[in-house]
């Protein structure tokens, strides 16, 4: 949210109907068909499955992940390496075209068999539910209006909490995985629109510690010679550690830049225009 200017303009926004992740396949030409529930975030990470009918989940591990096109007409395929019992025991294939699935097949290792899988219909794409599974930790998190977020650690013991809430009906939740401190390993972000105008998309982000193994929430910036107020639009610059916010205020951009301190904590670095 702006803190100095009012946003002035109106946004309508529009949603096409696409399938919704998790995926949900049932396999092919086979004489038993089995299905399976496929969970990934950004680039394939934080990805799973969980076969019908079996509690357990095996971790996947991203083998490559090729992006060709535009965005919104882009074509993507991800490949992993299915890991059980700390053992490589197959490989999974998804393809996506314009956000639609357009391919999937699993290959099994022991005898080398290849499976061809189809797209079918599962509650969990209709309620909005999402999963993914990083540093071993078990996020699950709805897309939809429910605001509730979980952690499920591997020690048994569960954190909750609640995400902030949607100021008008149809919007979706995004998440997102990256590392965004730069201390080399990944944490994860959710976002909505903003509560003006929709025109940008604010951020909550929860920093994982390889100390406590734990998941926090990253206290938002706080400084009066920031443009914006929280986090939003959330870039992340690799190569001189640096994340960047920048939110809109009548017909003008702003962007603000923080460095994060020895102890995860933002610190302000500058703020302009957007250019």
């Amino acid at each position: 949210m702006i803190k100095k200017i009012l946003p002035i303009i109106v946004l309508v926004m529009m949603f096409s109907e696409v399938i919704a992740q998790p995926y949900s396949l049932k396999s092919t030409g086979g004489a038993k068909a089995f299905r399976l529930n496929i969970y990934y975030g950004t680039e394939g990470k934080g990805g799973f499955v969980q076969y019908r009918g079996q509690q357990g989940i095996i971790p996947l591990k991203v083998k490559s992940h090729r992006q060709q096109g535009k965005t919104g007409y882009s074509k993507t395929t991800y490949v992993w390496d299915e890991v059980y019992d700390g053992k490589l025991t197959g490989s999974y294939g998804l393809t996506q075209e314009a956000d639609k699935l357009s391919g999937a097949w699993y290959k099994r290792n022991k005898d080398g068999r290849q499976f061809q899988l189809e797209h079918v219909a599962d509650q969990d794409a209709h309620t909005g539910i999402d999963k993914y599974l990083l540093h071993g930790v078990l996020i699950s998190f709805y897309h939809t209006t429910d605001e509730l977020l979980l952690f499920s650690y591997p020690d048994g013991s569960t954190k909750t909490s609640q995400l902030p809430g949607f100021d008008q009906p149809g919007p979706r939740r995004q998440g997102s995985i990256a590392d965004y401190n730069f201390d080399g390993y990944d944490d994860v972000a959710f976002s909505i629109p903003d509560a003006g105008m929709g025109v940008y998309r604010t951020f909550d982000i929860f920093l994982y510690s390889p100390k406590s193994k734990r998941f926090q929430i990253l206290a938002e910036p706080n400084d009066s010679k920031a443009n914006c107020s929280g986090l939003c639009d959330v870039t992340l610059d690799q190569k001189n550690k640096l994340l960047m916010t920048s939110c809109r205020g009548g017909a003008t951009w702003w962007k603000d830049v923080y460095r994060f301190s020895n102890t995860n904590k933002l610190v302000w670095v500058s703020s302009g225009k957007q250019q």
